[in-house]
């Protein structure tokens, strides 16, 4: 079977696009990789995917369009069924985790690093791989993350629920793990949904001893060791972020 043209839109330092590339290499798949502008890109995915679909990764598959990490991972397994991204015989817990990571955890990688780069905009710079935003790059930055704030739909009540609700999702991970659903010996779907969005909130200092030395923090870090950006602790004001049982 001829291997169809794959090519990927992403956005830098997006966690669903971290997956959908993960998964392509662990397929060796060859693909085109197109970084689009932030701001910009709503525009491109909806002439690309179709109407209401602004957001990232897109996929398109000789040509066809296809929208979303989860359904992205589900093509990729129908193109090369091996190595398998839904294992038997957990397959089924798999999809079901993949389900949770893509539509309960994920926008929590979002919503809490825009959220503390509020309160310290200057470590947008270390986003890219850089050093901490002078004056004038942090003047930039505070226009840029109240956009983002807007675009998110982030409130101060937002986060602090979000915050809130964040162990219990941990603990959630810690138990995928320990069932054996999650951090096998090879990346499955699991693995690289739920992984990428950890991957993001160790960045945020605040976050950090919530999952260092817990099977959470060692699924970010096996399947994306590699993640720019320090958003120092004490972004978030006292009192906001839950103390580790």
């Amino acid at each position: 079977m001829a291997v169809p043209e794959l090519t990927l839109h992403v956005l830098a330092q997006s966690h669903p696009c971290m997956t959908v590339e993960a998964a392509l290499r662990r397929k060796d798949l060859a693909y085109e990789r197109v970084a689009l502008t932030p701001g910009k890109h709503t525009a491109t995915m909806e002439e690309l995917y179709g109407s209401g679909r602004t957001t990232v990764p897109g996929l398109l598959v000789d040509g066809e369009p296809v929208h979303g990490s989860r359904p992205i991972l589900a093509r990729l397994e129908s193109l090369a069924p091996e190595p398998p991204l839904y294992p038997e015989p957990i397959a089924g817990a798999v999809r079901e985790a993949e389900r949770w990571g893509d539509e309960e955890l994920q926008d929590l990688g979002r919503r809490l690093s825009w959220g503390a780069l509020h309160f310290r905009p200057e470590a947008m710079g270390t986003l890219g791989g850089a050093g901490p935003l002078d004056p004038a790059g942090t003047d930039f930055a505070m226009r840029f993350v109240h956009a983002g704030w807007k675009y998110h739909g982030i409130s101060a009540v937002r986060l602090a629920d979000d915050l809130a609700g964040l162990p219990a999702k941990l603990d959630h991970v810690n138990a995928l793990v320990d069932e054996g659903v999650c951090a096998g010996e090879e990346p499955n779907a699991a693995d690289l949904q739920i992984g990428a969005t950890l991957r993001v909130l160790l960045v945020v200092g605040d976050l950090r001893p919530l999952l260092e030395g817990r099977p959470a923090e060692g699924l970010a870090r096996r399947w994306f060791p590699d993640y720019p950006g320090d958003i120092p602790a004490g972004a978030f004001p006292a009192g906001w972020v839950p103390t580790r049982g």
